[in-house]
């Protein structure tokens, strides 16, 4: 439904897991305590739009973690959709007040179901904690749109990125600080390298080149094992005809990505605990 209007935001949690106290804000203009969140700009990605509200209402850098189940309501007689993630916050100053938010209040979870304004707020908290808090990312990309094969006479592993694709780059790397990858990874192909390099840049990161993640090198047993026994944050970036199969031997599950979107596989150890799907 394209006249849904779309909003992004967090549950942002610190401390221990087992005790956990989240962020709860309050609106001066609407009177209300409930979680960060606002309006995703024309062109902005939903993830990229999460960060952004979270720092701007609150002053807080975050990690998402998985994401909650995205709340639907009313307003001004239009169907509003708002996604949240759980967040870690990192480390900040202080929270300073503005228009939007006049205060911000760390609370245990019962102490803020007591106080969050409204019934969908108090669900998104039992779903905070319905799953782990503390998972390790692994971001599974497929490469922007490269032109045609059919249209390229060199060698394919030599393909470039296209226009689109080179913005699908860039959009990608607006999303991925949301995940902190320590690793990134890509198939030796161009269009692959080509993909992670403006996260590379922008993060100062070296991308690793890896073969068993091309077209070419990929092994059924030996690229999933390759990617199950990392233990940090990671992004890899591959190919259409390799990241089905793969995403179904780490998790189970049956994902297909049009050029240039990802998939997220949140892990606990070797245990996957959600996969998601997104769109650059």
């Amino acid at each position: 439904m394209t006249d849904v209007l779309r909003a992004a935001g967090a549950v942002v949690w610190r401390g221990e897991e087992s005790r956990p106290e989240v962020a709860v804000v309050h609106r001066p203009h609407y009177d209300d305590w409930t979680f960060p969140k606002g309006k995703v700009k024309t062109g902005e990605h939903l993830i990229a739009a999460a960060l952004r509200e979270v720092h701007e209402e609150t002053g807080m850098t975050v990690s998402l973690g998985r994401a909650l189940p995205p709340v639907h309501y009313l307003k001004a007689g239009r169907l509003k959709r708002v996604d949240y993630w759980a967040a870690q916050a990192d480390p900040f100053a202080g929270f300073t007040a503005n228009d939007e938010v006049d205060e911000m209040r760390w609370l245990p979870l019962e102490r803020a179901r007591e106080l969050l304004s409204y019934e969908w707020d108090v669900g998104l908290l039992r779903a905070l904690v319905a799953a782990p808090l503390s998972t390790v990312p692994l971001v599974l990309a497929r490469h922007g749109t490269a032109g045609s094969r059919q249209d390229w006479a060199d060698d394919d592993a030599l393909r470039p990125l296209d226009p689109d694709g080179r913005a699908q780059a860039a959009t990608l790397a607006e999303v991925l600080p949301a995940f902190r990858p320590e690793l990134l990874l890509s198939s030796p192909s161009r269009r692959c390298v080509e993909t992670l390099e403006p996260y590379a840049d922008r993060a100062e990161r070296q991308i690793g080149v890896e073969p068993m993640l091309s077209e070419e090198g990929q092994d059924p047993q030996k690229t999933p094992d390759l990617l199950r026994d990392l233990t940090v944050a990671t992004v890899a970036c591959s190919h259409g005809k390799v990241l089905p199969e793969l995403i179904h031997a780490l998790s189970g599950k049956d994902v297909h990505l049009r050029k240039g979107a990802f998939a997220v596989v949140h892990r606990l150890g070797r245990d996957v605990v959600s996969v998601e799907r997104y769109a650059s």
